[in-house]
């Protein structure tokens, strides 16, 4: 009686076959050309394999690529903002310092002009209450914050420090109805006190003479007056000068030039602590010190003539 299946070639004689078949493909292959067609069409039709195959690792690559690169971006992108604002900053003091020159502060060498020392800063949060004008900013006590310390942006001044905690502090905008600045015509050098209205479009003159100087498009910036914000920092713009002939103070109304609802980057300003007694008293120093040296330049000059005459005798 026949097997109902047949009993094929075992498998030891089945991977003989196709390991002499295999040699003898490949002698063929090294020596004649003749498999050179075959082995082209088998490339057309394992191309699609092998770029199938290749596909995770290229899509990785690639995601991989992208993320570095996007990260490097936003790395330089916030150096580069980082660096603006500081320049933005010096640009800020041009005009002060322009028109200050002519004055006599000025030839004196005043303070106003040392370059005060600065912290970057950015906004992480903002006072909900309607009736007061207050951020916060990234920057606390474990930085160097300090209690009443200036802050501004890249186009003036924007507050003062009010609260310090370890990694945060809270900032008193300009136009906050509890806030003055003592400020200055940048034109002629007038004296006012700036004062927050609540709305942060608009800063008020208060007890500014009928007849003072002031105008439309007068810049007002810090005067420096009472050691607490450094001069010669823009403060706001005039926009409007009422005056009334009953009334023996004009009404003035000034924009603030600091972008208080939209800058996010700030400025910390590290201005000099000591007192105006302690300034003088350190330049007095200074200045003896350099008297000294020069007059210990001009002996040691006339002094080596004579050294020189008794040398030659």
């Amino acid at each position: 009686m026949k097997p109902l299946f047949a009993k094929g070639p075992s498998l030891g004689v089945r991977l003989l076959v196709f390991a002499v078949l295999s040699a003898v493909l490949m002698v063929v292959d090294a020596r004649l050309d003749t498999l050179q067609a075959v082995r082209s069409q088998l490339g057309v039709v394992v191309g699609p394999v092998y770029w199938l195959g290749r596909l995770p690792v290229t899509l990785w690559e690639a995601a991989t690529e992208e993320l570095s690169s996007r990260s490097e971006l936003a790395a330089e992108n916030e150096q580069l903002k980082a660096e603006r604002l500081m320049m933005q900053r010096r640009l800020q003091k041009l005009a002060a310092l322009t028109e200050q020159n002519v004055r006599l502060r000025e030839l004196l060498n005043s303070s106003a002009l040392v370059d005060d020392e600065v912290l970057a800063t950015e906004l992480i949060g903002i006072d909900p209450n309607p009736f007061t004008q207050r951020i916060l900013i990234d920057k606390g006590a474990k930085d160097g914050v300090l209690l009443g310390q200036p802050v501004l942006d890249a186009r003036g001044l924007m507050g003062q420090v009010v609260e310090v905690m370890p990694y945060t502090s809270r900032v008193l905008l300009l136009t906050d109805i509890t806030h003055s600045i003592p400020v200055q015509v940048n034109r002629n050098g007038l004296r006012a006190i700036a004062t927050g209205s609540g709305n942060q479009d608009r800063l008020e003159l208060r007890h500014v003479a009928d007849t003072a100087d002031i105008k439309e498009g007068d810049l007002l910036v810090s005067s420096g007056l009472g050691q607490r914000f450094p001069s010669g920092y823009p403060v706001a713009t005039v926009t409007e000068v009422i005056h009334d002939s009953g009334q023996p103070f004009a009404i003035v109304r000034a924009m603030p030039t600091a972008n208080l609802n939209r800058s996010r980057y700030m400025l910390l300003v590290f201005t000099d602590t000591r007192t105006p007694e302690q300034r003088a008293s350190d330049s007095a120093e200074a200045q003896e010190a350099a008297d000294r040296q020069a007059q210990q330049a001009q002996d040691g000059s006339v002094g080596e003539p004579a050294v020189e005459q008794e040398s030659r005798q």
